[in-house]
């Protein structure tokens, strides 16, 4: 039987689905892309904030469609929207056959038997399991890059996030796992590894009674056939002095780093239930790249949280103006049903939310475009994801870029060069937030 997968939300949720798409063909299902031709759609959806939600119901709506009108008999939802509304979804979208939850989708295959058998079956698990089926994944990004998983859930409980009631506390995969993990993908072609979690750096707290994160990295860098390891999604607060040494010492690992510090103003941190005040995200920041030259600094921000004042919005400002982090995202605040902050006073009208997001992506616009120029000169290494036969280059990445998120380079060179090459690049010119290059020698592949 033919089965259609659709992939929401995070790359976290990615690697579920593609853990999900390995369970599938192990179990004799055939994959496609053509949703016509689908005798099963499954839609791994995505609940973070608003637009997250409007768009899992949306695709549910459309994939109902083709049971309506088309070969498909089984339409199943998964993942987050199917764990916070698991009961809504079955009394109001009449063409799901079933609901399989965040720490349920072992049993994916179960429930289709269970389906085609007759039944509706709804299928929630605790959020204290982890669901570690024994299979290779089916990858999704082109082979060369991948995400790897080495964390769920989360214990810190801000207060605008739904994630530790949907996802669970936080609990570490053990590193035995991860590690055979990452020599799977390495054995498959991958290149780059794409460390992801709720929250990286807690890595090992809940398993081995510390922070085992550090541990993780060198134990990963001995793999051989991985050339780039790249952290995303370290809280501020947990990053250590033995992981600045790892990330600074270890030379596959990426001298990059995603910080999600979401606002500056300690009045609104607090009621955020951060971390971390003001003075210690400049510290921190400080810190790294006096330790680690080079690194460039992810982040990504919240504006019009409940009682947002214009003057702490300007305190933001300032900050984002100050820091001239490499890389940054602007959420508008979106009030989850559940979290303490949706019940808050003060609640912002979207027009001032929106305008508070554009002029903090004007300001980083400008601060990116002035740090794409400062690399006009440069040598790095680029990892080749494609070449654009009209333009006459390829396309890659840098260390400075993760996947989907930040830029490109675009690249000339006089030989051929293939996906998941890694090659030394001469930044010759920018433009807006990309680069553009040329190959000077290739390295050893």
């Amino acid at each position: 039987m033919n089965i259609y997968f659709v992939s929401l939300g995070c790359d976290k949720n990615l690697v579920d689905s593609e853990v999900m798409l390995g369970m599938l063909t192990k179990s004799g299902y055939t994959l496609t892309d053509d949703e016509t031709q689908a005798d099963i759609i499954i839609v791994n959806t995505c609940s973070f904030i608003h637009d997250a939600k409007e768009e899992s119901v949306n695709t549910l709506l459309e994939m109902a469609e083709y049971k309506k009108s088309g070969r498909a008999r089984v339409l199943i939802a998964a993942g987050c929207l199917a764990q916070r509304y698991q009961q809504e979804i079955l009394d109001e979208i009449g063409e799901v056959d079933a609901v399989v939850g965040t720490t349920a989708w072992g049993e994916l295959c179960t429930v289709i038997e269970r389906v085609l058998e007759g039944q509706r079956p709804l299928c929630i698990h605790g959020l204290d399991e982890l669901p570690m089926p024994d299979v290779d994944r089916v990858i999704t990004t082109g082979g060369y890059s991948s995400y790897l998983k080495i964390a769920e859930g989360c214990d810190k409980h801000c207060s605008y996030c739904i994630i530790p009631k949907i996802r669970g506390e936080y609990r570490s995969y053990p590193m035995e796992q991860v590690l055979k993990d990452a020599r799977t993908l390495a054995a498959a072609g991958v290149r780059e590894l794409n460390l992801v979690a709720q929250e990286t750096t807690m890595y090992g707290k809940d398993i081995y009674g510390h922070k085992a994160f550090p541990e993780l990295l060198h134990r990963l860098c001995a793999i051989s056939g991985i050339r780039w390891i790249r952290i995303l999604y370290c809280y501020p607060e947990e990053i250590t002095d033995e992981l600045i040494a790892v990330i600074r010492d270890e030379e596959k690992i990426c001298k990059y780093l995603d910080l999600p510090i979401q606002h500056a103003s300690d009045n609104i941190l607090k009621r955020m239930g951060r971390r971390t005040s003001r003075a210690d995200l400049e510290a921190v920041i400080e810190k790294l790249r006096r330790e680690i030259p080079g690194i460039a600094l992810r982040t990504t921000l919240i504006t019009g949280f409940p009682g947002e004042t214009q003057a702490e919005h300007e305190e933001l400002m300032s900050f984002v103006k100050a820091m001239r982090f490499d890389r940054l995202g602007v959420f508008t605040y979106s009030p989850e049903e559940g979290t303490a902050a949706a019940a808050m006073p003060g609640q912002i009208p979207e027009e001032i939310k929106r305008q508070r997001q554009d002029e903090l992506m004007q300001l980083q616009q400008q601060i990116a475009f002035e740090l794409s120029e400062e690399m006009v000169g440069e040598t790095l290494q680029v990892l080749v994801e494609g070449r654009l036969p009209e333009e006459g280059v390829y396309i890659g990445r840098t260390y400075r870029d993760a996947p989907d998120v930040d830029g490109y380079i675009f690249v000339s060179s006089e030989e051929e060069l293939l996906s998941g090459d890694i090659v030394e690049v001469l930044v010759t010119a920018s433009h807006d937030y990309d680069l553009i290059g040329e190959v000077i020698y290739e390295s050893a592949q």
